[in-house]
């Protein structure tokens, strides 16, 4: 008892937040890396707020891991994980977005600079997503979900043998097929979570 209760206090202490409402540096860590198998956790760079709100670099990596923190500024939980080779095509996106451009307008941008030869999406990377619920009293993530994906640039169905949407709960799928963001999107079930809905 006495070592859960040390470990709850010590969860708490990471959790507590800025007067901008900004976690600290260490909780944000620590639930950015959860999409990551545990081996690949500690070595893995990640990228999320300062105690202004600023995006910034809060730990340096040395695997082949980036990780995104929760954005303290949108409603629920959620953290990613992807390939360092695919960094440049990220910050590219959260440049434009901070430009004010809208989901259409960067894919667009993005799709003719991939065309040009100016950004690249190495063939094969990943991005995996965790969404999840803070537990307000221990302040871990619980009901975790993750989703995978993998870029495939301007595959499509046909080249790939998958379909271009599940065929069931978990199956995998091609989404924006022939474009530079086809990727296989894999979102596994969760019965159990479905449950106590």
């Amino acid at each position: 008892m006495r070592f859960k209760l040390f470990i709850v206090a010590v969860t708490i202490s990471l959790y507590s937040v800025s007067q901008n409402k900004i976690p600290e540096k260490a909780w944000q860590i620590h639930t950015a890396v959860l999409g990551l198998e545990a081996p690949f956790r500690e070595g893995a760079k990640v990228y999320g707020y300062d105690a202004e709100g600023h995006f910034v670099v809060l730990r340096e990596g040395t695997n082949q891991y980036i990780c995104l923190a929760d954005d303290p500024n949108k409603d629920g939980f959620q953290v990613a994980a992807y390939h360092k080779d695919l960094d440049p095509f990220m910050a590219r996106g959260r440049e434009l977005k901070m430009q004010g451009k809208n989901f259409k307008e960067i894919f667009d941008i993005r799709e003719e600079e991939v065309k040009s030869g100016r950004l690249k999406i190495p063939y094969n990377t990943t991005l995996i997503v965790l969404r999840g619920e803070v537990n307000q009293e221990t302040h871990e993530i619980e009901k975790q979900r993750v989703r995978y994906v993998v870029y495939i640039p301007y595959a499509t169905a046909e080249t790939t043998g998958l379909p271009e949407k599940p065929l069931t709960k978990g199956h995998p799928w091609i989404m924006n097929p022939g474009t530079h963001r086809a990727h296989i999107m894999i979102t596994p079930a969760y019965p159990e979570l479905d449950q106590k809905k």
